[in-house]
């Protein structure tokens, strides 16, 4: 009975315990609960005060970026009514000139009718004078024409007698002349002539073709005058334009090579070997500018740069005296405190005007600094340019050391021959002349400016107009230029018909 009374005694004693544990377990994981609840308030707090602070700074920051745009925004409106204002009133001049511009043009239309009117009442009172009509006149004037042309060929025959009778003291000159200028006709050689190696003197033949006909094409192609005499293995070609030259040099090579020589075949391989010399102007124009060290040419600038590498001035080549002028200037401009870049560019191109002077009339240094304005170059270059000469003052460093180096390189001994400048200056002379007619295609000086071969347009020119041409182009040659002896001028009339068989 004791012993069942102490086991329920135990039991309860027991089971009490552990409630009593459990409830203590309780109300501890209460307390810490209680305890991560408020820390969990306490950091949302924090947060959510950050979190405005935040807001605020972000809505005053966007505050202010809108105001900076919504002022900026103000200022392109204002700039824009500014522009706009500026238009209009542009605008209303471009229409009173406009007006001012229909007033003239009817003024002028009216002249011209007052001029009609008066050049005919002036041809009619002629007719009543003369007593001839429009078309007897004309033949009155063709009549004096043909006169004055047999007129001019009776001169003519005796200006050769009477130049025959000299011929004895013109050669005593001449040869007077070649003693003097010994020293320097390698040098003129090498500007005018060109000589290229055959493989055999067979193919001296077969240039030259059936009655002439290969040589004739490539003389027709080229613009080159082709020497074949009896110095065996070699013929010369002859050209005071070295581009030509080149060209002409490089299709015989090819031709040799390929060893197909026809009228047809030597207008393909001209075609290929200009293209072959414009690449090598491309690739002298980017190692000149690699030499010196310069970069920013415009495209079309360094082409004309390459050019100069088979120009001549005074017998100096124009490249290399650039080139070398540059690497002087360089070291001069940075020295004195210049631009350096400004004057090594301007250095390099200052005589680029001479690769056109063929094509565009004016002085080389005018017509460098109109291209290297027209490519849009520096300003300070283009003044460089034009000054390089004294009949424009130079206002700026760079100017003044482009042209103290241009006379350094051209004052050192042996940097000139004047000889071969003048020969080439009279044979670009000789072809403008020629090519200043209408309905020309091209003109060759040849045959050391003895003769000028003229190329015309069949469409325009006709066989008569021809005759007439050769006339007009020797007359200006007499009125306009100096020379010794006699000009040939050469008119070329060819019509070709082109089919293709399918």
């Amino acid at each position: 009975m004791i012993e069942v009374i102490l086991l329920v005694f135990g039991t309860a004693l027991g089971a009490g315990g552990y409630f009593g544990v459990t409830e203590y377990r309780k109300n501890q994981d209460k307390t810490k609960a209680k305890d991560l609840v408020a820390d969990a308030k306490n950091k949302a707090s924090n947060i959510v005060l950050k979190a405005k602070d935040e807001a605020v700074k972000i809505i005053d920051d966007a505050k202010k970026e809108a105001n900076d745009r919504r002022k900026e925004t103000k200022k392109i409106e204002d700039r824009l009514s500014e522009r706009e204002v500026t238009l209009d009133k542009k605008f209303e001049e471009l229409d009173k000139r406009a007006e001012k511009m229909r007033k003239s043009e009817s003024e002028l239309d009216d002249i011209k009718d007052e001029v009609r009117e008066i050049k005919q009442k002036q041809v009619d009172k002629l007719e009543k004078i003369a007593k001839l009509t429009k078309a007897e006149a004309q033949e009155k004037l063709l009549q004096t024409t043909e006169k004055r042309v047999k007129t001019d060929l009776l001169e003519l025959v005796n200006k050769l007698q009477h130049d025959a009778m000299d011929d004895a003291e013109e050669r005593a000159q001449m040869i007077l002349v070649t003693a003097m200028e010994r020293m320097s006709s390698e040098v003129t050689a090498e500007r005018t002539v060109t000589a290229v190696k055959l493989t055999d003197d067979e193919m001296k033949g077969r240039i030259i073709g059936k009655e002439g006909r290969n040589i004739q094409a490539l003389q027709r192609e080229t613009g080159v005058d082709i020497l074949v005499d009896d110095t065996p293995g070699m013929i010369v070609l002859s050209s005071f334009d070295p581009i030509r030259r080149q060209v002409a040099r490089l299709s015989l090579e090819m031709l040799m090579k390929d060893g197909r020589i026809h009228p047809a075949r030597i207008e393909e391989v001209v075609a290929k070997a200009k293209k072959q010399i414009d690449k090598e102007v491309r690739q002298a124009g980017e190692d000149a500018m690699r030499e010196t060290g310069v970069v920013g040419i415009p495209k079309e600038m360094l082409l004309l740069l390459g050019e100069l590498k088979f120009r001549t001035s005074f017998g100096q080549n124009v490249l290399k005296h650039s080139t070398e002028m540059a690497q002087i200037a360089g070291m001069i401009a940075e020295e004195i405190g210049a631009d350096v870049r400004i004057t090594k560019i301007a250095t390099l191109l200052h005589d680029v005007g001479k690769a056109v002077t063929h094509k565009i009339e004016g002085k080389h240094h005018h017509i460098g600094a109109e291209l290297a304005r027209k490519y849009g170059m520096d300003e300070r270059i283009v003044h460089a340019i034009e000054a390089h000469h004294d009949d424009i003052e130079a206002t700026t460093p760079e100017a003044i050391i482009v042209r103290v180096c241009d006379a350094a390189s051209a004052a050192r001994p042996g940097a000139r021959n004047v000889s071969a400048e003048n020969f080439a200056e009279r044979m670009r002379d000789l072809e403008n002349v020629a090519t200043s007619f209408e309905g020309i295609d091209k003109a060759y000086a040849i045959s050391a400016g003895r003769e000028v071969r003229v190329i015309v347009n069949p469409q325009s020119i006709d066989d008569l107009s021809a005759i007439k041409l050769a006339r007009d182009i020797a007359t200006r040659i007499e009125s306009t230029m100096q020379y010794p002896g006699t000009i040939k001028v050469n008119v070329i009339r060819e019509t070709r018909a082109i089919e293709f068989a399918k």
